[in-house]
């Protein structure tokens, strides 16, 4: 594999047109190449609103199979572009069964797979729950033209486990697509800390586990919600080498090396300290005294 890769980053806004958005995400993934991107990431469920913020079956009409219509056009763009695209997607695996799916496709065009987004939150405008089967292909790495990557999903950003498990699997960047915003009823100094948190729990699992870091976030105004933006790449050390502007669309494509890993993971060899003989217990749900 190459020790140095362009990762190109698309925050970007959406509307209620599926076409709209996805003609959008690939006139951006273009731009991305066009400034030298090898590996591009577009945002958790670009081709729509975020629709989860409430709970109505008709939002079921979004869904698509994968592979399918979506990552059919992106193959298309991948190939001639000689990129890998990361595409979150809603999922139809079949009638009443849905997922929220990211699907990534090589630099020749070809599917290499999908990853099911493993937690699922519910919470006051994140209702995914109503729409979302928890994923059952546990954590993937894929072997791209130009690294191996893995990929989690938004609400999986806030668990050091899932972070731990695909960099143990060979992962040498972390994606994270997402789309996580702010309440508009919200004070200055809760949307701080709250974004303040969503990066620093992402930089830890930079930290921790010795590879980059590559978190993309959507903008713009949704009803009640204002999504934050504010996607960025941290290095092996947590090091925020770029972060995006909170209401801007932005593509910024980030020169990565490698070979950070192992000299981090050299200097602050956490990996190789680990008592893995002593991590039964993190299998309970909680560790009750009795």
């Amino acid at each position: 594999m190459k020790q140095n890769v362009k990762v190109g980053l698309v925050q970007m806004s959406c509307t209620a047109a599926k076409e709209e958005n996805l003609a959008k995400a690939i006139s951006k993934v273009r731009e991305a190449a066009e400034k030298g991107a090898e590996i591009v990431c577009l945002q958790e469920l670009f081709t729509s609103l975020y629709f989860c913020d409430v709970e109505d079956y008709d939002n079921f009409l979004l869904a698509e199979s994968i592979p399918g219509p979506s990552t059919a056009s992106l193959s298309e763009v991948a190939k001639e572009l000689n990129v890998v695209i990361i595409a979150s997607l809603f999922e139809k695996r079949t009638q009443g069964l849905y997922h929220n799916t990211t699907a990534v496709i090589d630099a020749d065009g070809s599917y290499l797979g999908k990853y099911r987004k493993m937690h699922i939150p519910d919470d006051p405008g994140y209702y995914e729950k109503f729409y979302f089967t928890p994923g059952d292909m546990g954590y993937k790495v894929f072997k791209t033209r130009y690294a191996t990557i893995g990929v989690l999903i938004c609400w999986d950003q806030w668990y050091p486990e899932a972070a731990r498990i695909t960099s143990l699997m060979g992962a040498e960047i972390l994606f994270f697509p997402t789309a996580i915003g702010w309440a508009s009823s919200q004070d200055v100094g809760t949307n701080t800390e709250q974004y303040n948190a969503w990066q620093t729990i992402q930089r830890s699992h930079a930290v921790a586990n010795g590879v980059h870091v590559v978190s993309v976030n959507r903008v713009g105004d949704e009803g009640p919600m204002k999504f934050w933006g504010g996607s960025f790449v941290a290095n092996p050390f947590g090091t925020v080498l770029y972060q995006a502007s909170h209401q801007d669309e932005e593509i910024h494509v980030e020169d990565i090396d490698l070979s950070k890993s192992d000299r981090y993971r050299t200097h602050w060899p956490f990996l190789r300290d680990r008592r893995i003989d002593s991590y039964g217990p993190i299998t309970k749900r909680y560790i009750d005294e009795d």
